[in-house]
Order: C-alpha cells, then structure tokens, then sequence
C-alpha cells in the first residue's frame, strides 16, 4: 500500500513537471495584446474589478496576479503569463490523477493527461495572460473531490468541494455551471439522508468562504451604487453581454465555425475513444451519480459555448474539452482492458502527440487556402494564422515592438489615442517600462479603472492641450507599418 502510493505521488508529480516544462517553454514572454494586455495593466494597478461588469472581473485570478507581481524575478508581463502555465501543469496533472485513482490504470490517465495538455485551445490560453486555466485546475480539483467522496463516503470531501467551487465562482461565473449541477447532486443526498442538513450547511459555509472575494465586490456595489438589481445583472452578464450569455438562436456559420474549432482541438484519431467513453462511463463510475454529474457537466459546457456569440467564444469550449479528454481515458481504458493490446497502445500514444506536427503546418495550409479565422487581422507585428493557430507563443514580442515603434515616432507632450486591443502596450511599456512619461495616452473604451479615456474631455479640449494622434495599424506591409493620423 505505501509503495501503490509512493507510485501515485511519483507519476503526479511528474506528469506536473512535464506539463510545466511545456507552458513555460512556449510561454510568452512580455506583455500582449487585447484581454490579456488588460489583465496585466490591472494587475499592475491593483484592480481586482475593471470596468466590464463584475462577471468579468475575475478577482481571484487577478488576487493571485497582484501578489505574483511583488515577486521580484524576472519580467512582470512574463511573470503574470505564468499564472496560465502554472495553472494548466495543474489542470492536466489533476487529470491524470483522477483517472489514475479512477481506472487504477497509468496508461488511460497519460493519454488523457495529454490530449488534454495538447489540445489547441487549452495550450493557447496556458501561455498568455488568461483566467480559464486557473478555472480549470479548480474545475479538475473539484472533480477529484467528487470521485473521492464517491469511493470513501468521506465528508471532509464534500466540504472541499464546495470550497474549491467556491474559489472557482471567484475566478470565473463559468463555475456556476458547475455549481448548478454539484447543488443538485447535493440535495439528493440530502433528500436521500446519505448526508445530513448541518453536513450541507457546512459545504454552504465553505463556499461563501471560497467565494468571498466576488461576493465581496457584489456587496460593494450594492452598497456604493444602491442598485441591486443591477449588481446582479453585472455579477451574471458583466455591462452589456447578457444577449450573448442567453441566445439560443443558431446560425449556419457560428455551428460551422464552432465544429471547425472542436475537431482542430483534437485533430488525432483517438478522438473515438471519447464516444466509447461517452457509452461505457456509467458502467464503469464507481457511483452512478457521480457519472450524472460528470455527464451533465460535459453537455452545459458544451451546449453554453456551443450557442454562445462572443467573438473569442472558442475559449469557452476550455472546460468542455477538459470534460471530453476525461472521457478519451475512460475510452482508452476500455482498449488496454483486452489483451495482447502492446502494439495497438503504441499507436495510440503516438496519435496522442498527433497534435504537434498539425499545429506546426497548419498555418501555411490556412494561408494558402485563404482561409477566414474570423479574427482581428489588423494587429502590427502579428501573423495571425501563426498567431491563433500555433498555441505557443515562444519569443512574441510584437506588442512590445509595436509600442516602442509608436514611441519613436512621437514629439514630447502630445495626446494619442489608441483602442481596445493597442491601449495596453503602450500604457505597459509607459508606466511599467518607464517610457515616453511625456505623453498621453487616451482611449475610448478600456476595461480597467484608471485607464484615461476620451470621453473624460471634449475632442475640442484634447485638441486645446496638444496634437493629437490616433494610431492605426494597417496589416499587409512589410514592416507592418503603424499609420500616424494627425487629428489637429
């Protein structure tokens, strides 16, 4: 028994470090564009809300974030792209282990472990400045909560997973999806008196405990701003994304586009093995609840990013795809149970890496054919075939590049106005970098506190101080070129 456990801790430990050793490899190693530039600026600043809504005010990631930021190692932007990798080593090494203490065998957890650790979209957001990973190592934690308790009937199980949920409601509202289905789990137990009431007041304890830190900004604004009703329409949609969270309209192109993103996730054969899982997973589950909850888990994941409008709502597939590399394990499981499998397990470890060597191609095959991502491909000093088709994001350095270019070409004393995705280069080359303190930079929409917006003046008042320069980038050059339109 001490040496079966030694194993456990060994292989854990392990499959952490080589995930590890993946995300900070092709880690990005400085600040970046759009959300991710944001969330380093606010971390910067201490700003554990924004100015999005507070469903999007991820406070716990940003907690972390502030205290990684007194960490004096290393660049600040790389430091907070960290947390992501971090993160992700603990999501895939959560999951092998609950497959691990699940089928009691090495061989499903691995592949498991790395399909997920491989798939596009998970190694993508584990190497920028994100929140999902974090909300998926929680989403995992929880999940070996839940088998733990299954198998030992042990309480102190049931309150950490009301914990960790709790915590994972403070990172991201994609956790209430999840608290939906443990909150019904636990009424039937309650109901079935397999626990008792002070039992669940107890898991109700530990996940406000865990939750303090969003129920903390949900109590403050209700306070400073009167308005309840409107605090709760914030705390579940943020400021203006409410039709996006409840549409339930389809078109042709968002179920084409959305089917093209899945099967690129998992671009390897062994993706079969997730409809055998999908067959087998309540025969095998040592609970038959258990595997309810994990089923309706993988159909909400799915069915909310599935009819959701956001642009980037790619990510929201994240814990749908950690759902289904869970199932690819069980599926595999189901191969290596027949004997004489040796040759057959080869393959299928090889498929598992399968992944790589597409990612590497993928982009001169995209380009060639001409084919639409449905991105911003304006961004300077940005492939963005490279960019969103490759997940590693090695050596990038193009926002910093781009705000030095901008830099250069500006006089003392004037005000320049940039957008959503070019604001936070330059604010984070200004304020953390130390350059240009002589000029001002402006936007029209920021999703930080703090950030200086345009709408603070009149145009004619901007205009009164100084030039004023809007930046443009114009994709297609050589040098990517930064376009200067001089508005006075």
């Amino acid at each position: 028994m001490l040496k079966a456990g030694n194993n456990l801790k060994a292989s854990y430990i392990a499959v952490l470090l080589i995930a590890a050793v993946l995300y900070v490899a092709t880690c990005a190693p400085g600040p970046l564009w759009q959300d991710s530039g944001m969330y380093q600026y606010r971390i910067w600043h201490n700003d554990i809300q924004g100015a999005l809504g507070l469903a999007l005010s991820h406070p716990l990631y940003h907690i972390i974030g502030i205290g990684v930021k007194h960490i004096p190692l290393g660049e600040f932007a790389y430091r907070i792209n960290l947390i992501s990798a971090i993160a992700a080593a603990l999501t895939v090494a959560n999951l092998f282990l609950l497959l691990r203490l699940w089928l009691k065998r090495i061989f499903p957890a691995v592949v498991a472990a790395a399909t997920l650790a491989l798939s596009h979209t998970f190694w993508r957001h584990a190497v920028i400045a994100e929140t999902y990973t974090l909300y998926t190592a929680l989403l995992l934690t929880e999940l070996l909560m839940l088998l733990q308790y299954v198998r030992t009937k042990r309480m102190m199980f049931l309150y950490l997973l009301g914990l960790f949920n709790g915590l994972a409601v403070a990172n991201h509202m994609l956790a209430a999806i999840a608290f939906v289905c443990y909150l019904v789990f636990l009424i039937v137990l309650l109901a079935r008196r397999q626990i008792r009431l002070r039992h669940f007041g107890i898991i109700v304890l530990l996940w406000l405990i865990g939750a303090a830190p969003y129920e903390y900004l949900i109590v403050k604004n209700i306070i400073q701003t009167s308005g309840f009703t409107a605090t709760v329409s914030s705390a579940l949609f943020g400021k203006s994304w409410q039709g996006n969270v409840l549409n339930v309209s389809f078109s042709a192109q968002l179920i084409k586009e959305n089917l093209i993103l899945m099967a690129y996730n998992f671009p390897t054969p062994n993706v079969v093995f997730f409809f055998v899982g999908l067959f087998v997973v309540r025969k095998i589950s040592p609970a038959r609840s258990s595997a309810n909850v994990l089923l309706a888990l993988l159909i909400l994941f799915f069915i909310f990013a599935f009819r959701y409008t956001v642009p980037d709502r790619y990510a929201f597939f994240i814990p749908f795809y950690c759902l289904t590399s869970v199932l690819i394990g069980v599926g595999v499981n189901l191969l290596i149970a027949q004997p004489n499998r040796k040759i057959l397990c080869l393959v299928v470890f090889i498929f598992a890496l399968l992944p790589i060597p597409i990612y590497i191609v993928a982009p001169a095959i995209a380009q060639k054919q001409k084919f639409n991502l449905s991105t911003r491909a304006d961004v300077p000093y940005r492939d963005d075939y490279i960019w969103f088709l490759q997940p590693w994001k090695t050596g990038y350095a193009g926002a910093e590049r781009f705000a030095d270019e901008v830099f250069e070409k500006l006089e003392p004393g004037v005000v320049v106005y940039a957008d959503n995705t070019m604001v936070y280069p330059l604010l984070y080359m200004q304020e953390v970098k130390g350059k240009r303190a002589d000029i001002k930079i402006i936007s029209e929409y920021a999703g930080s506190e703090g950030v200086p917006l345009l709408s603070e003046k009149s145009i004619e008042q901007w205009l009164s101080e100084g030039d004023v320069y809007a930046v443009s980038p114009v994709a297609g050059r050589k040098s990517q070129g930064i376009v200067w339109k001089i508005v006075n």
